[in-house]
């Protein structure tokens, strides 16, 4: 049987944020998703779908500017006015607003049939766009819309959209209203305060609805967001594979491949000098002074293997996670350094990050740096810090100071660093590649763990340099797309609850982890303890005699 085409399900899809002037500032419309969608449940977003294959058919209802103009800052070959019609027809659909105008100009008023009988007639799919437009006279602006941003769906979600973004001024006399099947709330925020109801669980938004708030939250008023966004339209995402070798051979990374971030990074003039794959004992400079040489450890919780950093100028240098006690690994990055390593820093101490540490320090003395360990037995209990540092602690170093950040939740001694200078995140096992890391009470802890990815967000880095994988690229876009999957499993466990509660862990992780092997049930098992024992914390499921139910809200 042939392997299905990945690119067929990737549907193309816009969505418009439609912003006003409030008394507190600049609002933007935010419809909340029907809790019974496949994708997002109860999260809130912007008005937005899928292209229809009609679309194309309402290009003779639009004006200001023409599909060649639109395709080009899309970076399209055509087509791009079909975007930025379907946005207008979900905006009508979901939210009961039109951005459109009649033969003098003028937009529909509240009471314009249109968004009444027409808006229902569209939503029951007994008319179409164009025949809306066409019976009441009007046409679409689309030289009001400026083009925000672009993103694709990351493979592996249930369903998968091209979808572009959109901003518009809202229509000033027309009244949102969700439409109560597919959306059953909206509210008008500022992005301050949607992104501080996120932060705080009061409401669920996913990773593109968050970046394109916190651009939103850049401009004081409609006006300033608006003239800056027309003017400068975002240049088109990488797309095409990026020379690199592998196997002492030539190799082409695609833009999905793990290594594509530190690929474009390393070798920006696309000369195919940076390596593809990770090799144990290879030392790769990441940035000045500072070399990843990943250990030995290879398995199915360390992936190719623990990454241990230098930071160093040859006159002294430190290292970040040292990995496993294994004597060829500590060996080489002994060699690296000329043997002057002042510091180890652990970023935790489960047993391939820390045990290397005092390896290290009885050969140069060097003083260990990180939190004690806690009890269990995947814990490296030898490891005896000499300094534990503080949250938001400064550490100097050979190539500029390192910020400490307390990340706890995989672990509850989780440290991260953060290089300043180079904004470059040292994030251990608190973001992976790829993956999702196991949280594994009782050291474990879902609720901080999710914190701890929040305040992260709010930290000045652009990569991440992860305990294991390559150089991560567009790193808050991976912290928001982390906490956006972790809230999703969430709802599954909470959803398995209610149709299967009283039910046994074993249950409710068959239900909510569907979608993991067989193999990896167990470790999934973990992870969903954790987020029933924060649902349990937060009074949403209770536990009664090795059983899990839900507590209705």
């Amino acid at each position: 049987m042939s392997q299905p085409d990945t690119a067929k399900r990737v549907r193309p899809a816009a969505t418009l944020a439609l912003v006003r002037d409030g008394a507190p500032g600049l609002e933007v419309l935010l419809l909340q998703r029907t809790w019974q969608a496949a994708f997002l449940p109860g999260y809130f977003v912007f008005p937005g779908g899928a292209v229809d294959p009609r679309d194309p058919d309402v290009r003779a209802f639009t004006s200001g500017r023409g599909d060649d103009a639109i395709s080009q800052t899309l970076s399209l070959d055509e087509g791009g006015a079909d975007y930025m019609i379907a946005a207008l027809r979900e905006c009508l659909e979901e939210a009961g607003l039109l951005l459109a105008v009649d033969g003098q100009g003028r937009l529909p008023a509240g009471d314009h049939p249109v968004l009444g009988e027409g808006r229902e007639a569209l939503r029951r799919e007994q008319t179409s766009f164009r025949a809306l437009c066409e019976r009441h006279g009007l046409g679409l602006p689309l030289d009001r819309l400026a083009y925000l941003g672009h993103w694709v769906t990351p493979p592996g979600a249930p369903r998968r959209f091209d979808t572009r973004f959109f901003v518009a001024l809202a229509p000033p006399d027309q009244k949102a209203a969700h439409d109560g099947s597919e959306t059953i709330d909206h509210a008008w925020l500022t992005p301050a305060e949607a992104l501080a109801a996120h932060r705080q669980g009061r409401m669920s938004l996913g990773y593109p609805t968050l970046r394109t708030l916190r651009l939103l939250g850049d401009f004081p008023s409609a006006e300033a967001l608006l003239r800056y966004a027309h003017a400068n339209p975002p240049t088109a995402s990488p797309s095409r594979p990026w020379p690199a070798h592998r196997g002492g051979a030539a190799w082409q990374v695609e833009p999905d491949a793990p290594a594509y971030a530190e690929v474009r990074r390393l070798d920006p003039h696309r000369q195919g000098t940076a390596s593809a794959e990770l090799v144990p004992g290879r030392a790769v400079e990441l940035a000045p002074g500072v070399t990843r040489v990943t250990a030995p450890n290879p398995g199915a919780m360390t992936g190719p293997g623990t990454n241990s950093y230098l930071l160093g100028n040859g006159d002294e240098s430190l290292v970040i996670d040292p990995g496993p006690a294994d004597p060829a690994h500590l060996e080489r990055l002994l060699a690296l350094a000329d043997g002057r390593i002042s510091r180890v820093l652990v970023t935790h101490t489960h047993i391939d990050h820390s045990p290397g540490a005092a390896w290290l320090k009885a050969r140069t003395g060097a003083r260990l740096v990180g939190l004690p360990p806690p009890p269990g037995a995947s814990q490296d209990a030898g490891f005896a810090p000499d300094h534990r540092p503080g949250h938001g602690e400064r550490l100097d170093t050979p190539v500029g100071p390192l910020k400490v950040l307390h990340t706890p939740g995989h672990a509850s001694n989780h440290l991260c660093y953060l290089l300043e200078p180079a904004r470059l995140l040292f994030a251990g096992d608190q973001v992976m590649q790829g993956s999702t890391v196991v949280i594994n009470p009782p050291d474990g802890d879902m609720a901080a763990y999710l914190a701890a990815l929040q305040a992260l967000g709010e930290e000045p880095f652009d990569t991440i340099a992860p305990g294991h994988g390559f150089l991560i690229g567009e790193a808050h876009a991976a912290i928001d797309f982390l906490v956006t999957h972790r809230l999703a499993r969430e709802h599954k466990v909470r959803l398995a609850l209610a149709r299967h509660g009283p039910a046994s862990l074993e249950t409710l992780t068959q239900h909510a982890y569907d979608d993991v092997p067989e193999a990896r049930r167990a470790l999934a098992a973990r992870s969903a303890l954790a987020h029933l024992l924060k649902l349990e914390v937060e009074g949403r499921a209770l536990q009664r005699d090795a059983l899990w139910e839900v507590v209705e809200e």
